[in-house]
């Protein structure tokens, strides 16, 4: 896909509240290397290369108030070296930014280092289905969405069938549908719960979601951009205010830094529906 040379602003647009960004990637840099040729060869060219130090710095010194940082184990075995190396970043930063842990479902002992990154201060989970091959509602899942659950930390879940591709080896497609979250959403009630991109492609049917369950979130990372090919337009003054979360996908992205920023701004929003989604909801839900 296409990267732009759309100018950047040196500021949050005027005319925004308080912005939390609730959808940030960070890395070791030798795997934030790996994913950058990733996305040359299977997506588009990342904008901004940039090291753990500079993102945080980046996004805090053009306006961002907190930034919720995230990251996924891409093979078992490697998630307590993710967790140790978000915990360490995140006191560098300890009040403008909080982690979030990671764990490869169905690893020995997930829920152990689940729970540990818990108790050195993470504040939540990150899974990411199209890269880690899990079925939510597979039974090795229970141990997680409960320590969740125990911890009253969310769970983020990329589970929306795009963007989808080759590369990835296995189907989004046959793994993540609206459907088979809503029976995870049924059977653990109390279990805080968002997933990215607002559920593209299946938008409308997230959006019917969160009408029906108040432990379930949508973020808006990457899809208010006109970026991506979409069949339904999404119209945010139609979607539940108090359950939106203004996300980037910073670093990983093909655009300028505030390209949904000022997508934001310019939906026509009441200043009570454009605080929430810039700051209220997630300070809410993560406890900020």
């Amino acid at each position: 896909m296409p990267s732009f040379n759309d100018q950047e602003g040196d500021n949050v647009p005027d005319g925004l509240p308080a912005v939390i960004d609730a959808h940030v990637h960070i890395f070791p840099f030798k795997i934030f290397s790996a994913i950058q040729k990733w996305f040359d060869e299977n997506a588009w060219q990342i904008r901004y290369r940039m090291k753990t130090s500079q993102i945080f710095d980046f996004l805090l010194s053009h306006g961002i108030k907190h930034i919720i940082a995230l990251q996924y184990a891409h093979k078992p075995g490697i998630a307590q070296q993710l967790n140790r190396y978000m915990a360490e970043k995140c006191k560098e930063h300890s009040d403008q930014v909080t982690g979030m842990a990671t764990v490869f479902p169905g690893e020995d002992n997930a829920d152990k280092i689940l729970q540990k990154a818990f108790d050195e201060g993470l504040k939540g989970l990150k899974l990411h289905a199209h890269v880690q091959c899990f079925d939510m509602n597979a039974n090795e899942m229970d141990c997680l969405y409960e320590c969740c659950r125990v911890n009253d930390n969310p769970i983020i879940m990329h589970i929306g069938r795009e963007p989808k591709s080759t590369a990835y080896s296995c189907d989004p497609y046959t793994l993540c549908s609206a459907e088979k979250l809503e029976r995870v959403v049924k059977n653990f009630p109390d279990l805080k719960i968002c997933v990215p991109h607002l559920g593209f492609d299946e938008v409308s049917v997230y959006q019917k979601l969160i009408e029906k369950y108040d432990n379930l979130w949508l973020d808006t990372t990457m899809v208010l951009t006109d970026y991506f090919p979409m069949a339904e337009k999404i119209d945010l003054s139609h979607y539940r205010s108090d359950r939106i979360m203004y996300g980037s996908d910073f670093p990983n992205i093909p655009y300028a830094w505030d390209r949904e920023l000022k997508a934001l701004k310019a939906a026509g929003l009441s200043d009570d529906a454009l605080e929430k989604i810039c700051h209220k909801n997630a300070a809410d839900l993560f406890g900020i």
